[in-house]
């Protein structure tokens, strides 16, 4: 018999399993509302963000072809469920970046408690309260949509343009709810309109009457809800309109869901509910591509902030390439490096180009399907808005706001 050295065997063992060594995967959080208030609205985001990963691997993935891995996590669009996930993403699975949080309560808490504390880069799609603006985050909290210091301004303009003078107003406590109605507030009074009453109320509870029959006082025109609508909004909108205490709405995009429409009746809202939306311009390339490619897999590419999912995901992916490792501690500079110009245009789904143009020592400028997703200082966005109205279908109806 032939005598094989202890060291050959390690040799040949090491040869064995070095091709499968050779194909990694980076890790990055995708953490979102998966349970809670707005669930169905954050499955069709986190597909976007998917889809933005399947271009990336399906077009050699990252460096030498490593896999972009996006780890899911649920914040339950609930501050605490938030830190979870994110020390759950951070601490245990150890990736790179995050995307997300998806609802503002859950994004501060888990900046604030996670993810700044431990260097690493968030960028969220769907939060958009104006705290963030002004967080001490060392450069490490992005968002590809705006702040609801526009959105807020957005609704205001509606209303009084809709001949509104008179409104009361209702907000759910928490952080995207409480600061997108106080930019309302504020805007809606320097247009020369009335708020008649400014209510918070608590989520979940089985009846609104006694706080609608109150702010029914005064004579307000209309109703501003600014609510999630699985948690509050829908049961706001049929008690007033079971009690006769209110018959005309005004709402931010938590409310924005089909489900409104199906659980109120499309006879009962048409005409009497106007929802705004961050949005995108559909007559861009950018997004023409995007939407042709989501529509593809089956999904509504004018859903809420889908759009702005894609762009994060794939923006992330960039920054990646760009930065030239999965090193935490530059994410920060190539995320604003491949966002911002000067540089190459890249539209969605040209990951094969971007690649070959950051491998050349090329600048890039990533114009996204949500719009230019340009960083300020603070790492925020500029927007458009749209309004969504009841169709004669008794489907929600889309128009792009001036």
């Amino acid at each position: 018999m032939r005598f094989i050295s202890k060291t050959a065997l390690a040799v040949a063992a090491i040869a064995l399993v070095a091709p499968a060594a050779q194909a990694g995967e980076v890790k990055v959080g995708s953490v979102g509302g998966v349970t809670g208030p707005i669930a169905e609205l954050v499955a069709a985001i986190v597909d976007g963000r998917n889809l933005a990963a399947k271009h990336v691997n399906d077009q050699g993935g990252l460096f030498k072809g490593d896999t972009y891995k996006l780890v899911l996590g649920d914040s339950a669009c609930d501050p605490k469920a938030g830190v979870d996930a994110g020390s759950k993403i951070v601490n245990v699975e150890q990736v790179v970046a995050v995307i997300g949080a998806s609802c503002s309560g859950a994004t501060n808490g888990m900046v604030q408690s996670v993810t700044i504390p431990a260097g690493v880069v968030s960028l969220s799609d769907s939060a958009t309260a104006p705290s963030i603006t002004d967080l001490k985050d060392n450069d490490l909290v992005f968002r590809v949509a705006p702040s609801d210091a526009y959105q807020g301004l957005a609704l205001a303009k509606l209303v009084k343009g809709s001949g509104i003078t008179k409104v009361a107003m209702t907000y759910a406590n928490d952080d995207y709810n409480a600061g997108i109605a106080a930019v309302f507030a504020r805007e809606f009074k320097a247009m020369g309109g009335t708020i008649t009453g400014n209510q918070a109320h608590e989520p979940d509870k089985p009846s609104y009457r006694s706080e609608l029959s109150t702010l029914s006082k005064g004579g307000p025109q209309a109703l501003a809800i600014f609510a999630y609508y699985g948690s509050s909004g829908i049961a706001i909108i049929r008690n007033s309109l079971e009690n006769g205490l209110f018959g005309k709405f005004y709402a931010a995009d938590g409310m924005f869901d089909q489900s409104v429409i199906d659980q109120i009746g499309a006879d009962n809202l048409r005409g009497n509910i106007s929802i705004t939306q961050s949005a995108s311009d559909y007559d861009d390339v950018s997004y023409k591509t995007f939407a042709a490619a989501f529509t593809a897999t089956g999904g509504n590419p004018q859903a809420p902030y889908v759009a702005h999912g894609y762009d994060a995901s794939f923006l992330m992916a960039l920054a990646i390439e760009k930065a030239g490792s999965a090193d935490r501690g530059k994410i920060s500079a190539a995320l604003r490096s491949v966002a911002n110009a000067p540089g190459e245009v890249i539209r969605p789904g040209e990951w094969k180009k971007a690649k070959a143009l950051i491998a050349a020592g090329k600048d890039i400028n990533y114009e996204g399907a949500s719009g230019n997703v340009d960083f300020d200082a603070n790492g925020d966005v500029g927007g458009v808005y749209s309004v969504n109205t009841v169709g004669k279908d008794g489907k929600w109806e889309t128009n792009r706001l001036n």
